[in-house]
């Protein structure tokens, strides 16, 4: 959406058809995918259900970039169809995280609050620059919305992970960790929520004017 275009009048393209946002999809997956794999191994030596949740959320957001890409300047039919499927994802993904947090306090697991610590400070840097990447295109339509909103909800939830392993460290119990994988899985769930509505309602078909 160039300023010289605007000053002749012309109509600005759809900004889900802009290069700069397909530019910022491309980094965005890539940076996913990266922390995938760190707070993978990281949940898994620390024994943290936040960050194996969070891990998930990773490879779930790149996957979501990944199809936001492959809809990129498509029908707005088509984007809300990807976005209804991405929302029922991300719903998934909040019950899963509930269901293993809940496996974990039967099992008693204390997570290592050191690695959550500096993992959930690696995490939130990469979650931040992505959602300050996204940022323009928060009000856009479901597909760029639920983009949005996963980014922002990382945000989140690396905060708590931090806030996590703080606890941890000074209680000595896993109910820190299990209590901000919980809120993480609500949060999904009430992401997903949003997502749908408006999928739904863009998937309506327009009634017809006289």
């Amino acid at each position: 959406m160039s300023d010289s275009c605007c000053s002749h009048g012309c109509a600005a393209p759809p900004a889900s058809q802009s290069p700069r946002y397909r530019r910022v999809l491309w980094a965005a997956l890539f940076i996913n995918a990266a922390m995938f794999g760190i707070e993978l191994a990281g949940g898994l030596q620390a024994g943290s259900v936040s960050l194996l949740a969070d891990a998930v959320d990773f490879f779930g957001d790149a996957a979501n970039y990944g199809i936001s890409l492959l809809v990129f300047g498509m029908a707005l039919t088509w984007r809300a169809r990807v976005a209804l499927f991405k929302g029922l994802t991300m719903g998934a993904f909040g019950v899963f995280v509930l269901g293993r947090a809940a496996w974990s306090a039967a099992a008693g697991t204390v997570p290592e609050p050191v690695t959550m610590g500096a993992i959930g400070a690696l995490a939130l840097v990469a979650n931040v620059s992505v959602a300050a990447m996204l940022y323009a295109w928060r009000e856009g339509d479901a597909n760029m919305r639920s983009v949005w909103l996963c980014s922002r909800n990382d945000a989140i939830g690396n905060l708590a992970v931090m806030a996590a392993a703080l606890g941890v460290f000074g209680t000595g119990s896993g109910w820190p960790d299990l209590a901000v994988a919980a809120i993480m899985g609500v949060l999904a769930l009430t992401a997903a929520r949003s997502v749908i509505q408006q999928a739904r309602a863009e998937l309506r078909p327009v009634p017809a004017h006289a």
